[in-house]
C-alpha cells in the first residue's frame, strides 16, 4: 500500500474501513515462491497522485473486450474459473487476506491463465482509482456477514461503497452478490432496494435461489450452505 491509500485510510469514517484478517497460517515453499516471483509480475499498483486513475489498458497489456472485477476472492476458486472460461476479459481480484492471495496464485500457474491481476489488499484501494464507466462486471461472493447489530457498519455493502461500485460500473453492468447468511440476504436486499441506479434482475424466486451455469460453486460455498444461497444479480441502470 503507498503513501496516498494509507493517507486517506486514517480519515475514512467506519463504514469504510478495513477490519478482518491479512494473514493465516505460514505459507509452504511453494506459494511464498508464487508470491515473490509472479504476484508482483501481475500486481495492481494503486496511482500515488490524487487524480491519477488506473490505466486499465496498460493493466492488461492491451485492450480487453470487458473487465470484471471481483472484491474479496478467499481462496481463488471463483476468480480462477471466470478467467479460465473468459480469456477475452480482464480480471482484476482484490483479497486482503495473504493465503487467499497465494490460493489464487497457485491456480492462475497451475491452468496457466494470463487475464487476471491481483490486488492483495482492500478493494476499495482499486474502486477509488478505477475511472467511471469502466467496469463491465463487479462480483462479491460471500462476504463477511458481520451478523451482530453493532457490526453492521462493517458490512461491504454500504452507501459508500454502493456508490463506487456505481460509479465504475458502465450503463448495462451487472453487480452480483452471494450469500448464504439470512442476515446478510435482507441487508442486501434493503440496502440495494433503496438505490436508483440499480435495478434487480429477479423476476420469479429461481431467479434468486438457483446458482446461474457462469456462477462456480466454491468450496467455501458447499461447506458455508445449508440448503439455501442467495444469487442477487443487479443491473447497473443507464446514467440520466
Amino acid at each position: 500500500m503507498n503513501d496516498t491509500a494509507d493517507t486517506k485510510k486514517e480519515f475514512l469514517p467506519p463504514t469504510q474501513r478495513f477490519f478482518g484478517r491479512r494473514k493465516g497460517p505460514s505459507l509452504s515453499d511453494r506459494k511464498q515462491g508464487l508470491m515473490d516471483g509472479l504476484l508482483p509480475r501481475i500486481s495492481v499498483q494503486i496511482p500515488e497522485g490524487d487524480d491519477d486513475q488506473i490505466d486499465l489498458e496498460a493493466l492488461f497489456g492491451a485492450k480487453k473486450a470487458e473487465v470484471w472485477l471481483e472484491i474479496g476472492f478467499g481462496k481463488g476458486e471463483h476468480m480462477a474459473w471466470q478467467g479460465q472460461h473468459n480469456p477475452d476479459k480482464g480480471m482484476i481480484g482484490c483479497e486482503p487476506y495473504l493465503n487467499g492471495v497465494a490460493g489464487l496464485l497457485t491456480q492462475i500457474e497451475e491452468q496457466g491463465i494470463d487475464n487476471i491481476r491481483v490486488y492483495g489488499d482492500d478493494a476499495r484501494h482499486v474502486l477509488w482509482k478505477l475511472p467511471d464507466a469502466s467496469v463491465d462486471r463487479v462480483f462479491l461472493i460471500h462476504p463477511d456477514p458481520w451478523p451482530k447489530k453493532r457490526h453492521a457498519r462493517r458490512r461491504f455493502v454500504n452507501p459508500d461503497n454502493l456508490n463506487e461500485i456505481a460509479r465504475v460500473l458502465k450503463d448495462g453492468g451487472e453487480f452480483r452478490v452471494g450469500t448464504d447468511h439470512p442476515i446478510y440476504r435482507e441487508w442486501t436486499a434493503l440496502q440495494m432496494s433503496a438505490r436508483e441506479d440499480f435495478e434487480w434482475q429477479a423476476k420469479e424466486p429461481s431467479d434468486w435461489l438457483v446458482r446461474p451455469d457462469d456462477w462456480p460453486e466454491t468450496r467455501y460455498e458447499v461447506k458455508a450452505l445449508e440448503g439455501h444461497a442467495t444469487y442477487f444479480r443487479f443491473t447497473r441502470l443507464v446514467r440520466k
